[in-house]
């Protein structure tokens, strides 16, 4: 079913998200040191960016599917076949490697003349722009800003879909089904609030609140603890 295909793409970009940052900070940790090349870092923030933004979009793409399912059953065939279900998941993952590339792409054409040390476990967009000092920082704090509307457009998207979501479930009669709907949906829309609310928090935070703790707290709370959840509230809390 659509459900459970978009939960491949969800699992590969949540795998694909952890990988991306956790290995390597054990490993420093490990071996007690801290250091990662100038490639590896540019490499680490594309691939943590593509897999972040992806699972965003397939998020909102799963909230339509939810929608449809409980709202309208009776057309869900027709409006979410298996083509339907396939462009969407392509364009998901086509869409977060293209903002991928180009905050990645953007970010590295800023000259560090900071030094090279970054106050977090993995490579961040506002941890880097800390090491410049061009002009050109303007242009990467206006993709800052595109970014932060794009997500908020998404959430927005999603959460008009739980409305009309809760909307049905409130006039279904039975108390387990309205629990069952229930169960499932006010997680997932608690995890992508806790990813987007951290995530707007990280990239747009006055500089006068910054510190090192609070920075690492707020990374955690979006790059690693939505991964972390995501499989317990759609796979191991499923039967099937």
């Amino acid at each position: 079913t659509p459900m459970y295909f978009f939960l491949l793409n969800l699992a590969l970009l949540d795998l694909g998200s952890i990988t991306t940052t956790v290995p390597k900070s054990m490993a420093n940790s490990l071996w007690d040191t801290s250091s990662i090349s100038y490639r590896g870092c540019a490499a680490q923030l594309f691939f943590f960016l593509f897999c972040a933004a992806a699972e965003y979009f397939i998020l909102m793409v799963m909230s339509y599917d939810r929608y449809v399912a409980i709202c309208k059953p009776l057309h869900y065939g027709t409006l979410l076949g298996s083509r339907v279900c396939v462009h969407m998941a392509a364009a998901a993952w086509a869409t977060g490697f293209l903002y991928s590339l180009l905050n990645t792409a953007n970010t590295f054409s800023l000259p560090l003349c900071k030094g090279n040390a970054l106050d977090q476990f993995f490579s961040e967009i506002p941890q880097i722009l800390k090491l410049s000092c061009s002009d050109t920082y303007l242009r990467e704090i206006g993709l800052i800003v595109f970014s932060v509307c794009l997500i908020s457009v998404c959430f927005i998207l999603i959460v008009l879909s739980y409305v009309q979501i809760f909307r049905a479930v409130l006039r279904i009669p039975s108390e387990q089904g309205r629990h069952k709907a229930f169960s499932t949906c006010l997680p997932h829309l608690a995890v992508v609030s806790l990813f987007v609310s951290t995530v707007i928090f990280a990239y747009l935070k006055p500089p006068s609140i910054s510190s090192p703790s609070l920075d690492l707290v707020v990374s955690v709370l979006y790059s690693l603890v939505p991964p972390a959840v995501n499989p317990l509230i759609y796979s191991m809390r499923n039967q099937e």
